[in-house]
């Protein structure tokens, strides 16, 4: 069981400037991960994506720390169907300079105006998303969608959207902490969600009552109005190792990717939750 860890749990040292997207690489190496998730590029000033991926992979192959997974923000309900394909088709091609044999997408942030559930988009968003892993199977990369953004944040939809696709190229990206924001139980839906992953994220958080008063900065509320703040892993409400179970049972063997976004140093941070993942790792695992 390899652990890699997304870009994203950099973002305070990238947001400060201590670090930047091509920078995290070689800290990644540094901290101990065996893989690198990269989150939408950001290239610099005057450097197309395509050229900045190539620098990315080039780096990476540098410190000995392959890309593990290519994540990007989606939205097939925010313009038409056809125009978002489009765009994800280009998406997957930075996958593969980038070398990622898979890539992320979200399926839609937005509520539908018309319909107050899945059933009546589920089947469009499921033909533009067999387009795009058709596209990206030509490439051997595998495509998949994560529990993510409210509206398609609970497993029982999310199992709903894979099966309406109904492609061998299109999995989960099972992240184990945002099915909260959907006040799920974590590992009762990750137990749904393991025969599908193709890749998992490993993130923790401090869940209070939406009875309780409003804890202030730093955390956001879930979809029943429970407040939620981004910790460490290992620190927080959510079962990690019984989620890992629950992947090992369904006999997933993909990396396990950190996803840090706690408002605790970023580095301190990333470097406890690794030390603790890794040690639930050996426990579920026997590695």
């Amino acid at each position: 069981m390899k652990i890699a860890v997304s870009s994203y749990s950099f973002s305070q040292y990238i947001g400060k400037g201590l670090l930047t997207q091509f920078t995290c690489i070689e800290k990644a190496k540094e901290l101990g991960f065996d893989a690198i998730e990269f989150t939408d590029l950001q290239p610099p000033e005057g450097v197309s994506e395509e050229e900045f991926a190539r620098q990315i992979k080039a780096e990476c192959d540098r410190v000995g720390l392959p890309v593990s997974n290519y994540t990007i923000g989606a939205d097939f309900l925010r313009t038409t169907v056809q125009e978002e394909v489009e765009r994800l088709k280009k998406k997957v091609d930075i996958a593969e300079i980038l070398g990622s044999t898979s890539l992320r997408h979200d399926a839609t942030w937005t509520t539908p105006a018309n319909s107050r559930g899945l059933k009546n988009i589920v089947d469009g968003l499921a033909a533009g998303i067999r387009e795009v892993s058709n596209y990206a199977a030509a490439k051997g990369i595998r495509t998949m969608v994560e529990n993510h953004g409210y509206f398609l944040q609970d497993a029982d939809r999310v199992e709903t959207l894979i099966n309406t696709v109904d492609n061998p190229n299109f999995g989960w990206l099972c992240d184990m902490g945002n099915f909260l924001c959907a006040d799920e139980n974590p590992a009762k839906a990750c137990g749904k969600a393991a025969p599908y992953a193709f890749y998992a994220h490993a993130k923790d958080f401090i869940v209070k009552s939406g009875n309780e008063p409003d804890p202030g900065e730093g955390f956001f509320q879930s979809r029943a109005g429970n407040y939620l703040r981004g910790t460490i892993i290992g620190h927080g409400a959510v079962p990690v190792k019984q989620c890992l179970s629950a992947l090992r049972r369904a006999g997933y063997d993909g990396y396990i990717g950190v996803e840090f976004e706690g408002m605790e140093d970023c580095i301190q941070g990333i470097s406890i939750g690794l030390a603790n993942l890794r040690r639930y790792v050996n426990e579920v695992y026997g590695e």
